[in-house]
């Protein structure tokens, strides 16, 4: 049982959630740029949330099966085809022996993501099975996917001809995800700190009221912003100290650099700033010249905002196995 890579794309790795609680030992964590498609995909192939997905990069892979499986495909559109026949997104798609999947260019989005039923069958390292390009670990020998490797998979814990055909395509809280994917221009929610002190009154204005674009300076590690400078008293250099996930730095320039999956584990720029969790798959959805502002809300009202899109995806995962 596995999958023979035709054709990589430009940047296809293997991704799970990441590498958790390695940080103050210099590992990035690594995992997917898109945890919601992730988690929708593993949904439609009924894996566990966690399971380790294929991500691909603005054009995707062109992948042959060795054995008939349940997949699933969710994230930006690339056109997925089988066979040249195109296929549904978010939804479950029975494969068979010798049939080819093939992925274009995103045409909204950049990043799409292909859960298979039961799973691949990667060595964890360090607790996770993502891929660590920089450290060259993790994934599929520690490094993006090239033709003619060999993904092994494993074996669903039921029968695919059981699961049948699943669709998320109508669902309302799935219709606004895609619709966040496809615009070209986002409001993202933040909160603000841990360095909000270092900022002036004009520069945390500005943040919270400009319009940023995505710079061609963006990849798995972080995404540099254009536009008006974000002003400080008289720096913004500070003791090195942890950066999160959406964690937003502000360099001597003043424009803004948001921190992604293969962050560094720490930084010398004051951050003004986080993007909240729920918002981050909308945001790493972007493309260069697409166009982004901050909105300001507090952490009782970021809790509330992850709570509720929890009981959304309980109820996408009730009415899937009802």
């Amino acid at each position: 049982m596995s999958i023979i890579v035709v054709s990589p794309g430009l940047l296809t790795t293997i991704q799970d959630f990441g590498r958790i609680g390695f940080q103050e030992t210099g590992f990035s964590p690594s995992g997917v740029m898109d945890q919601k498609a992730m988690r929708l995909a593993n949904l439609l192939v009924n894996n566990s949330p966690e399971e380790a997905v294929i991500e691909m990069t603005y054009l995707g892979a062109t992948l042959e099966f060795t054995c008939t499986c349940m997949i699933a495909i969710t994230g930006g559109y690339f056109t997925p085809k089988v066979n040249d026949n195109e296929i549904p997104m978010y939804t479950s798609i029975m494969i068979n022996s010798g049939d080819v999947l093939q992925l274009g260019f995103a045409t909204d989005g950049c990043r799409a993501y292909l859960a298979i039923a039961g799973g691949l069958n990667i060595l964890k390292v360090l607790g996770s099975k993502s891929t660590n390009l920089k450290c060259n670990i993790g994934g599929f020998h520690g490094r993006k996917l090239a033709s003619g490797d060999c993904i092994p998979l494993c074996e669903p814990k039921y029968r695919v001809n059981d699961i049948g055909n699943r669709s998320l395509l109508k669902n309302k809280f799935i219709q606004s995800y895609r619709n966040e994917i496809k615009s070209k221009e986002i409001t993202v929610r933040v909160i603000l700190g841990p360095q909000k002190d270092y900022f002036t009154e004009g520069g945390i204005s500005t943040f919270l009221t400009e319009t940023y674009t995505i710079t061609n300076e963006t990849d798995r590690m972080g995404c540099k912003l254009e536009g008006t400078p974000v002003g400080y008293h008289s720096t913004v250099d500070i003791i090195s100290d942890g950066i999160p996930l959406g964690g937003i730095q502000i360099p001597p320039n003043g424009k803004p650099i948001v921190m992604l999956a293969d962050r560094q584990t720490t930084g010398g720029y004051a951050k003004i700033g986080t993007v909240i969790s729920v918002d981050l798959p909308k945001f790493v959805q972007r493309k260069p010249g697409e166009k982004v502002r901050f909105e300001e809300v507090t952490l009782h009202h970021a809790q509330k905002i992850y709570q509720r899109e929890v009981k959304q995806m309980e109820r996408l995962r009730r009415a899937l196995v009802e």
